[in-house]
């Protein structure tokens, strides 16, 4: 299968990454020029435990010269979605599927409005990574699920084959008829700890060793589960504190989240797409949410830190 990744960073390059370690053909898109050349020069590094896997992979900055693939993964920040379609939709042919994998909701909304819902698929990742060096990655692929389906909720031949190919990759991945369950399933271990490391700057070994703010994630996730329920969702989790440990089930002592790894790169993170859709979805169905509304005040805060107005 030709595969693009539609925002190769840490975890577009870990998926991507074992993916074209079978038979697809993938190509790693970044508007990193640094991460483009190292991979195309010297492969992308696969960190896994204590084995290192060079992949040979093209990647690229640009996309107008790409003929459409058959399956286009988004990966891009949650606030860049609708952009980066848009500049790739050269990629998107008559039979493409487009799947976002990406943290929090609301991202298959803005890819139908630019490539129609026929494309769209929607899909979450347990699947974590962290980017060491330009074109190096720590993965975390152990015990780690990628649950798939379509958005009506039928189990087609196309969301099999994608099922097959991810699984043929090592990338444990199941097909389903509820991917709104699953996908909330997936917000859930996001509120969780994401917010809470980014505000405190704790990996996750220091960040669970902390009573208290286990205490606070779990009530973040309380409050997103009463959220999903007044919406009519079936979820899988029927603890919030199963959110709060499979967050870090499977991850290293110095893992961190993708919201801390925005922080100090000094990036706007997608807390929107997070904690912020928690809230936002909270007001529509009248469940208050005020742990989550208080960890988005946090880290809009320390978004502002990074570059603070002047008087």
């Amino acid at each position: 299968m030709r595969i693009a990744m539609l925002g190769a960073g840490a975890m577009g390059s870990v998926i991507g990454g074992h993916l074209a370690l079978t038979d697809n053909d993938v190509v790693l898109i970044n508007i990193d020029p640094e991460f483009v050349e190292a991979v195309n020069k010297s492969g992308l590094i696969l960190e896994t435990g204590n084995a290192e896997h060079i992949v040979k992979v093209l990647a690229v900055t640009e996309t107008q010269h790409l003929e459409p693939f058959d399956l286009v993964i988004v990966l891009v920040k949650s606030f860049h979605t609708q952009a980066a379609i848009e500049s790739a939709i050269n990629l998107v042919g008559e039979n493409t599927m487009v799947m976002s994998l990406q943290n929090g909701l609301g991202q298959e909304s803005l890819l139908s409005e630019v490539v129609g819902r026929e494309h769209v698929i929607a899909g979450k990742t347990y699947v974590g990574g962290m980017m060491l060096t330009p074109g190096k990655v720590k993965a975390g692929v152990a015990g780690k699920e990628t649950i798939i389906g379509e958005i009506d909720g039928q189990l087609t031949p196309r969301i099999k084959e994608v099922e097959r190919i991810f699984n043929d990759a090592g990338l444990k991945t199941v097909a389903t008829d509820n991917i709104m369950g699953a996908m909330w399933d997936k917000l859930l271990i996001n509120v969780a700890a994401g917010a809470l490391s980014a505000i405190t700057g704790l990996n996750f070994g220091n960040l669970y060793d902390i009573p208290s703010i286990k205490q606070t994630g779990v009530e973040a996730v309380a409050e997103a589960m009463r959220v999903a329920s007044a919406l009519g969702v079936t979820l899988s989790l029927a603890d919030p504190e199963e959110a709060w440990v499979k967050a870090s089930a499977g991850l290293p002592f110095d893992f961190k989240p993708s919201v801390l790894q925005s922080i100090e790169n000094g990036m706007t993170t997608e807390i929107d797409f997070i904690n912020g859709f928690v809230v936002s979805q909270g007001k529509a169905v009248g469940i208050p949410t005020p742990v989550n509304a208080t960890l988005v005040a946090c880290l809009k805060g320390v978004e502002r830190g990074l570059n603070p107005k002047k008087a």
